[in-house]
């Protein structure tokens, strides 16, 4: 809903008024007859709506009450007589920040109408549309500041939302751009009290403002048995607890210490038993008690370069750092080289990686082998892979079957004595993998440390001659993944969050085959499912107190809101038309693909109807590899752009929400 400013509200009168002049005598260009002198059309009224716009005029706070002007208008534009049910609400700034209490001692609430009306409570329709509405709130003072809510509606007058207003200044330093980061169109959602989220007198929505009417700064009394009582705070739940405590088990490498995630601006506080610090840092600590004494001290500066924490290490080593792959080349006369599995070799197909410092004027040539030695670096590997249609089609080198040579200018060559059969004749690339350990690092399937993903140039399988630069169709914005993986270290096996999980791609692709928990195959899929399909519960890093997997807090989010990851939108018809291996739809059993479409919406749209759906209109799920060609070459049947593409009657727009 867009409320009408009086300049809009004067529009749309003035457009019904015109319509329903035009062609009164029924002839085109002639003159219809006169209206009367001195007066002008009546301006359209109701006293129903399906959509109830509020046009804020003025309040004013006094002694014992508080008085709203506004203006009411229908989804026409007409406006709205014979309100008869309205709400306002006032949490009070205090010295404990914003508060309201249930017994309206601090702040308070009023309502007129309704099954609950407040003694003393008045509306007053002005003029047709224009009301002004008298609440007593024994608690307000004329110079009492707060956050002041509004909804009206009632019988056949739709509910407006709720609007925000009044709010003084900095009333919190979180914003709705950085909660709708990950919360996208809350209001849109079925999570938990999402019909609360409110609007400012612009029409735009104030998702922290809206809350916290409600979930205040104090947080609600309770006795010594530890019942709630209606003094404090509202909520037991305060605004800061929901972010710093609920927030801290959301999800894997998601931390609430990494401030900036929600903190848009400083957070300025100088008591520990303050707002905020007390939900994660006991009141008797001296040590942060001593820091927080400086006036200028900003909580997010200080989480972040916390060397107990490690977000300003990790970012320090990401910024300073960078990497380099070559194409894999084939070298017939090396001296003898053991691989990892203990074979001897005198030739090899190999790839070369380098790490540069680069935090001077001039980058600086690591040695990987020494910082190998010395515990700096703990992985720095790569892997062959074949390549077509800008795409990894499959890894051409046994695992484990790698040899490691350490070469004078620090870089190291990555070696496979030979390749695995049947892709001879596609073309070749190299992705490669460092891993810088930092402070905190443990040693965890390589997901902790800062780790640098590189993609080679594309050369041909005879004779090594570059073909082209490696590339892929990637749509996800860059920071769509840190934006709730905020702790900068890996997901697993050193692949990081960073450039919208592009590192992921390296393992996560076409023709990788990877059961990924038998959630879902390839990249796009994988991601649909482990966050809103049947990959959600299958990942094993929350469990129940018997070790049962239980869903992942991406449950929470609206799968819906596309735009949390794509942030440019989704063209399907953009799509390769080239199949994909699918053995994590086919229960870990090989030798089947799935249509690139298809295999990214059965993701999450598996049931039996939505699988039939998309057979109909050329998706194939699961179908067996084509042993004469390759299964890379082959195209797809899929006609979903016919109906489903960008423009379309049945755009994937009007299902998915790419805007924000």
């Amino acid at each position: 809903m867009k409320n009408l400013t009086k300049c809009k509200l004067a529009f749309v009168i003035a457009a019904a008024m015109g319509i329903a002049g035009c062609g009164s005598d029924g002839k085109d260009g002639e003159d219809g007859e006169p209206g009367l002198p001195g007066t002008s059309p009546a301006a359209p009224v109701t006293s129903v709506s399906e959509v109830t716009n509020v046009e804020y005029i003025a309040h004013m706070v006094e002694e014992g009450q508080v008085t709203v002007e506004f203006n009411l208008t229908n989804e026409d534009g007409a406006a709205i007589t014979g309100l008869e049910e309205a709400a306002i609400y006032l949490a009070a700034m205090t010295e404990n920040g914003i508060q309201r209490s249930r017994d309206g001692s601090v702040g308070g609430n009023a309502t007129f109408g309704g099954d609950s009306p407040t003694e003393g409570a008045t509306i007053t329709e002005v003029e047709d549309g224009q009301y002004t509405l008298v609440a007593p709130m024994a608690a307000v003072q004329a110079d009492t500041e707060g956050l002041i809510r509004l909804q009206v509606g009632g019988g056949d007058i739709a509910d407006s939302p709720y609007i925000i207003i009044d709010k003084p200044e900095n009333t919190h330093t979180t914003t709705t751009e950085t909660c709708y980061s990950c919360h996208v169109d809350y209001a849109k959602s079925d999570i938990k009290h999402s019909g609360y989220v409110a609007l400012n007198t612009n029409g735009e929505v104030d998702f922290v403002g809206g809350c916290m009417v409600c979930h205040n700064n104090v947080a609600r009394d309770v006795d010594e048995d530890g019942n709630s009582l209606n003094t404090g705070g509202y909520a037991k739940n305060t605004l800061q607890k929901i972010g710093h405590i609920n927030h801290q088990n959301f999800e894997k490498d998601f931390t609430p210490a990494n401030c900036y995630t929600c903190h848009a601006e400083p957070v300025m506080n100088t008591d520990i038993t303050g707002n905020g610090c007390s939900d994660c840092h006991a009141t008797d600590s001296a040590e942060i008690a001593t820091i927080l004494a400086d006036d200028g001290f900003d909580a997010r500066e200080f989480h972040f370069n916390s060397a107990n924490i490690g977000l300003g290490e990790r970012e320090t080593i990401r910024a300073n750092h960078s990497t380099t792959t070559s194409a894999p080349y084939f070298n017939a006369t090396m001296d003898e080289w053991i691989d990892h599995k203990d074979v001897a070799w005198t030739s090899g197909y190999c790839v070369d990686i380098a790490l540069f410092d680069n935090s001077g004027e001039t980058p600086v040539q690591l040695n990987i082998g020494e910082m190998y030695e010395a515990g700096e670096v703990v992985y720095g590997g790569a892997y062959i892979n074949n390549y077509h249609n800008e795409s990894i089609v499959a890894r051409v080198i046994g695992h484990g079957s790698e040899g490691y040579i350490e070469n004078a200018d620090g870089s190291r060559s990555v070696c496979y004595g030979e390749l695995t059969e049947g892709y001879e004749l596609a073309n070749l690339s190299a992705s490669s993998r460092i891993t810088i350990a930092d402070t905190n690092w443990e040693d965890n399937d390589n997901e902790f440390g800062v780790s640098f993903t590189g993609y080679s140039s594309v050369v041909d399988p005879v004779n090594f001659e570059k073909v082209q630069d490696w590339g892929r169709r990637h749509t996800i914005d860059a920071a769509s993944c840190t934006t709730c993986h905020n702790n900068d270290t890996n997901y697993h096996k050193s692949g990081s969050y960073g450039e919208g999980g592009l590192d992921c791609v390296a393992c996560h692709n076409n023709g990788q085959d990877r059961k990924g928990a038998l959630s879902a195959p390839g990249f796009g899929p994988l991601v649909h499912s482990m966050h809103w399909g049947n990959g959600n519960t299958l990942s094993g890093h929350k469990t129940d107190e018997d070790g049962n997997n239980i869903a992942n807090s991406a449950a929470s989010l609206k799968g819906d809101n596309c735009v949390s990851c794509h942030a440019d939108g989704v063209s399907l018809a953009d799509i390769p038309n080239q199949y994909m291996l699918s053995k994590a739809y086919n229960g870990g059993v090989d030798g089947v693909m799935t249509s690139p479409i298809m295999a990214n919406c059965f993701a999450c749209h598996n049931d039996a109807s939505a699988q039939n759906h998309m057979e109909q209109n050329g998706g194939e799920l699961n179908v067996a590899t084509d042993a004469e060609t390759a299964w890379f070459e082959n195209g797809t049947a899929e006609a979903c752009v016919t109906c489903h593409d960008t423009g379309r009657s049945f755009d994937i727009d009007l299902f998915h929400n790419f805007e924000r």
